[in-house]
């Protein structure tokens, strides 16, 4: 016979981390994320099926049926009933922080049993419920963005948390990389001394780059490139790269005339 569980009435919820790593949702979408989790975590963190979570969700037409479909399929684990062969989901986060609290639980029952509690040192519960996508947390395009900076300093959670939110917000868009790049580069790489550069997040988040001259000069030659037919395909150290006609080009951002080469 199968031990029964403890049942856990609270879960803590890391707000910032939620946040970030939820912006991508819709509001509907993440009280559908808040939904699943709590019944999950209120049934012990049993598999359910996605008709079960369909009934958890309340839905009542196909678009409800969707977003739950996108939920599970990007936050949970799918699996299949060995008797059934019927979809099931769990949330390896939650499994673990439930196996985690049982144990610590029973360890202490047992040593209040034995005449008294045990002193040792708890470990550090596991962060939950931090949602964790089947996909890399960080943006791609982030990535390209900090694999370029020449001096990284700050948390990069941070900065890639700040970055989305300029991004939801329309501040930045996905060809103001080069430009990011360039202006931080401007304004920290005369600092000799690392403790006097600025976190990247801070940086982002009081919009330094608009405090660069020489950036809006660059901007003016993309523009006039893009309308020339030039596509830009890239930015490695201070230059980006464009293609036209399949040839390929590049130009100096730190070059004031900013003349265009040819790619040998």
């Amino acid at each position: 016979m199968e031990e029964s569980k403890n049942k856990f009435h609270a879960l803590q919820l890391f707000t910032d981390t939620f946040t970030a790593e939820t912006v991508h949702l819709t509001n509907q979408a993440i009280g559908i994320y808040i939904r699943l989790l709590s019944f999950a975590w209120t049934k012990n963190t049993k598999p359910f099926t996605t008709e079960s979570a369909y009934r958890i969700c309340q839905c009542t037409d196909g678009n409800c049926h969707t977003d739950v479909d996108d939920i599970l399929n990007e936050f949970f684990i799918k699996d299949l009933k060995m008797d059934t062969q019927e979809v099931i989901w769990t949330h390896k986060r939650l499994t673990a922080e439930h196996e985690y609290l049982t144990a610590k639980y029973k360890k202490r029952s047992e040593s209040g049993r034995k005449g008294g509690l045990a002193r040792s040192k708890n470990q550090a519960p596991i962060p939950i419920p931090n949602p964790i996508p089947n996909k890399n947390i960080y943006d791609p395009q982030f990535e390209h963005l900090w694999d370029s900076l020449s001096k990284k300093r700050g948390s990069k959670f941070k900065a890639h948390e700040t970055w989305l939110k300029l991004w939801s917000k329309g501040i930045l868009k996905e060809s103001d990389n080069p430009l990011l790049i360039q202006a931080y580069h401007n304004q920290i790489d005369d600092i000799e001394d690392v403790k006097f550069v600025p976190h990247f997040s801070t940086w982002l988040s009081q919009r330094r780059w608009e405090n660069d001259d020489s950036i809006s000069k660059v901007a003016i030659t993309l523009q006039k490139m893009e309308k020339l037919g030039y596509i830009t395909t890239g930015t490695q150290s201070n230059f980006t790269f464009f293609i036209k006609d399949g040839k390929k080009y590049k130009i100096d951002r730190y070059d004031k005339d900013h003349i265009i080469q040819d790619v040998e």
